[in-house]
């Protein structure tokens, strides 16, 4: 049951960082109603600038640690929020009215930019931070066996569940969230009663930019690294994780993307972790053909009544 209860932990900790990238993506899929490959690559792009903005600081400019962290993760939000305004002017706006395979070839244009941009600005080296904040705190003990989770693994969690719920309610109680939600309902009728769905939908994809940023900064202060090519595997599982939950509700799809994380956690803990993604890719896929499956019998049952 320790040992159990260890896996459980880590994967609270993975499902709190996918829950962030799932809310994020469920935000800019709600205005856009296309698949948006370019949301892993805006993930691991960002954790690695900070990565690279850090490095610089420390060996270049001989800024100490708290201070080269702090111009990394400020250069890195503003990298995003510029990645976001220009997807949202140069990118989604134009395609938004167009074939829904429009979108997916120009967002995995981006995917691919924002890889080899990192990639290119790296020299293809891996540049690693150092450890930071890893004592361990112990939840619990029994016959010399510890479950643990690091004081940055317990930070990365309570930065990313504030955020969540402040997004959450912003959604819920704010003229912005109301804006949303009939944006995301139908942008037409949004646009005659008199909102403005071009501000609507730029925000929206700012604020999904910024959840992937924080996302991919959190993990590359807790992992040190982020692989270039890791964008698209993150990508891809938030991907299928919110088309089997709901692309309506980005607190539904949070919620889910953490159950997500600790199935995929437990599933390393107990069977061989080189299979890991290729099963739960395989169950994401049986549950989305079942859960469309499903939904159309019901509608034909129903119009046969």
């Amino acid at each position: 049951m320790l040992y159990f209860f260890q896996q459980f932990l880590n994967g609270l900790h993975m499902g709190a960082i996918y829950a962030l990238l799932a809310f994020g993506y469920v935000l800019v899929n709600g205005v856009l109603h296309r698949t948006n490959l370019a949301h892993g690559a805006i993930f691991a792009f960002s954790g690695q600038t900070m990565i690279l903005i850090a490095v610089f600081g420390w060996q270049v400019l001989w800024m100490t640690l708290p201070m080269t962290l702090a111009v990394a993760i400020t250069a890195t939000f503003a990298y995003a929020a510029l990645t976001g305004l220009v997807l949202s002017r140069n990118v989604f706006e134009p395609l938004a009215k167009s074939s829904p395979n429009a979108i997916v070839v120009a967002t995995l244009g981006v995917l691919l930019f924002l890889t080899e941009l990192a990639r290119i600005s790296a020299q293809t080296h891996d540049f690693w931070l150092p450890p930071m904040l890893s004592t361990p705190v112990v939840f619990a003990e029994g016959g010399g066996y510890k479950v643990t989770l690091t004081v940055m693994q317990l930070l990365n969690c309570g930065l990313i569940v504030a955020a969540l719920v402040a997004s959450g309610l912003m959604l819920a109680r704010t003229s912005f969230g109301r804006d949303w939600r009939a944006v995301s309902d139908d942008p037409a009728a949004a646009a005659m009663c008199g909102i403005d769905t071009s501000l609507v939908f730029r925000g929206a994809i700012l604020l999904g930019t910024l959840c992937a940023a924080l996302a991919g900064i959190l993990a590359a202060l807790y992992f040190g690294n982020i692989g270039f090519s890791s964008g698209l595997v993150f990508g891809l599982k938030i991907l299928f994780v919110t088309a089997v939950g709901s692309y309506r509700s980005p607190v539904q799809a949070a919620i889910g993307a953490a159950c997500f994380g600790i199935a995929e956690s437990l599933w390393s803990g107990y069977f061989p972790i080189e299979w890991r993604d290729g099963w739960i890719f395989l169950f994401l896929v049986v549950m989305l053909v079942l859960r469309f499956s499903g939904g159309e019998t019901l509608q034909s049952s129903r119009l046969n009544t």
